[in-house]
């Protein structure tokens, strides 16, 4: 007797972005407050929070509930779905995961599996690119929940900042790291560790800085067939300039994204800001 298909929907949160991947996956959205104004995330735009920041008007976010995360699973089981694979940011950035987690626990055991990605932005992104390409290729819900995982093993994040004061409000980096950058003529780079954004080195100028994220990127890269997104608030020429020399200069890469930052990640790391994410192909 044949096994019955099992039919997997990927969900993920609306701080996940890669050109393409959300095609068939289903965007929980986070909420963004501008002075007295809340919104989803992407109804309040990339630039807008780009313009308020440079106002210096309050900019907060908050994550979905778990009603919301609820309605959601029940939806996609009733619409067809057997089981539901929902990857998010890290738990440690947000209350997001934390919510989903809840949520599956109103259905039954391993009816609903939360994926921790231990990042945000296009590292998400190129998990839940993975977990729902394994769910069209007829993967069972482990299969997709490892498709995930091991996605977010092969993945590593770098970033450049032009202050840390963002991020520090948000409560993202603490205030002693935040004395790293003190000086007006240090500027930081940063990477994400273990799911939480630590600081790496300080360079004196920006385009120095910038040149550094580069070396920094390439050298993950290493000799494996990698795809590579840039991600930026604010700052195309600054990204396109960073994607030019990544393409000269990466042997092996497959794919190369540029992204605007979705609000959310926008509002915590500010205006200018701009980061790499080196994914290693699953075929190797």
């Amino acid at each position: 007797m044949r096994r019955k298909a099992v039919r997997v929907a990927v969900f993920t949160d609306s701080t996940a972005y890669l050109p393409g991947a959300m095609q068939g996956v289903t965007v929980i959205p986070l909420q963004v407050t501008i002075g007295e104004r809340t919104g989803p995330d992407g109804e309040i735009t990339s630039a807008q929070v780009v313009e308020a920041l440079h106002r210096k008007e309050a900019v907060t976010t908050s994550r979905p509930s778990p009603a919301e995360f609820a309605a959601a699973f029940r939806t996609a089981l009733d619409a067809g779905a057997d089981n539901v694979v929902s990857v998010h940011l890290s738990s440690r950035l947000s209350g997001t995961w934390e919510s989903a987690v809840l949520a599956a626990q109103d259905f039954g055991h391993g009816v609903i599996r939360v994926v921790d990605s231990r990042s945000t932005g296009a590292a998400l992104g190129f998990a839940v690119r993975a977990a729902q390409l394994c769910a069209e290729g007829g993967g069972t819900p482990a299969e997709v929940q490892d498709a995930a995982v091991r996605t977010v093993d092969r993945t590593r994040t770098y970033f450049y900042v032009d202050t840390l004061e963002f991020l520090r409000r948000g409560g993202r980096v603490g205030a002693a790291a935040a004395m790293m950058a003190t000086s007006l003529s240090v500027k930081p780079l940063l990477h994400m560790l273990d799911g939480q954004i630590v600081p790496l080195e300080k360079v004196r100028t920006s385009s120095k800085a910038i040149a550094r994220l580069v070396q920094l990127t390439v050298a993950a890269a290493g000799t494996a067939d990698v795809d590579v997104a840039v991600q930026h608030l604010g700052a195309p020429e600054r990204a396109n300039a960073t994607a030019d020399q990544l393409r000269a200069q990466i042997p092996y890469l497959q794919e190369l994204h540029i992204a605007e930052l979705s609000p959310v990640v926008g509002a915590h790391l500010g205006p200018g800001g701009l980061g790499t994410v080196i994914s290693k192909s699953l075929k190797k």
